[in-house]
């Protein structure tokens, strides 16, 4: 079945473009769209929604608020930012409300769709310049590490998700399955004490975990 998507975004131009590119009723539905973001809560609740592609800079409360409002109405929503913005605030903003993902609107078709995919699959949308910020930004702190006993393979994978990659790239790079590999991920999320990949990729940055050289 396809997952239903609602998409908040003022540009009418781009918001009829992703309509056209997102609702092809096998992967995705485009329930509806809508300039603002000021009854998210109550739209992704009417219409059962189970990813959110959401603007940041909108009339009314704006997309950051809305991502808030959104997963407290409903947390196992995915929301994936779609923006022009690339600032550190917008993005640990976006992030602290309860992002599943930040991608920059230069972000091809193709990548887009193959990351919302990878959202509902469990992993982490990220455009790689949106990356590589949240990664100057955890340099700069020195948490103590915890110990979570990944094994040596465990570790791999979680830095090969963390530095982007999808499930496809990892089992690749890896040389296994991708079912190999969500069987790794699984484990991972169990010891970690997360529920999915933003929270695994935040957990494992915050707390260095992976090396980011």
């Amino acid at each position: 079945m396809a997952y239903r998507i609602l998409i908040f975004e003022d540009n009418t131009r781009l918001r009829q473009s992703l309509e056209l590119l997102l609702d092809d009723e096998q992967l995705f539905t485009v329930s509806a769209s809508f300039p603002d973001c000021d009854a998210a809560a109550e739209m992704v609740r009417e219409y059962d929604a189970d990813l959110v592609v959401m603007d940041i800079d909108m009339p009314g409360i704006g997309g950051i608020e809305g991502v808030r409002q959104i997963k407290n109405a409903k947390p196992e929503v995915k929301v994936v930012m779609h923006t022009m913005f690339d600032d550190d605030n917008r993005i640990f903003d976006s992030i602290c409300a309860g992002a599943d993902g930040y991608l920059l609107k230069k972000t091809s078709p193709l990548q887009l769709v193959s990351a919302l995919q990878e959202v509902m699959s469990g992993g982490v949308a990220m455009s790689p310049f949106v990356a590589q910020k949240v990664f100057q930004f955890f340099r700069q702190s020195n948490p103590a590490t915890p110990q979570y006993n990944l094994t040596p393979r465990e570790t791999v994978i979680l830095e090969l998700l963390v530095k982007g990659n999808s499930y496809k790239m990892i089992a690749d790079k890896s040389s296994v399955t991708i079912d190999t590999v969500k069987k790794h991920l699984q484990n991972i999320y169990h010891k970690l004490h997360v529920s999915c990949g933003t929270e695994a990729v935040a957990k494992a940055l915050q707390h260095k975990i992976v090396k980011l050289e």
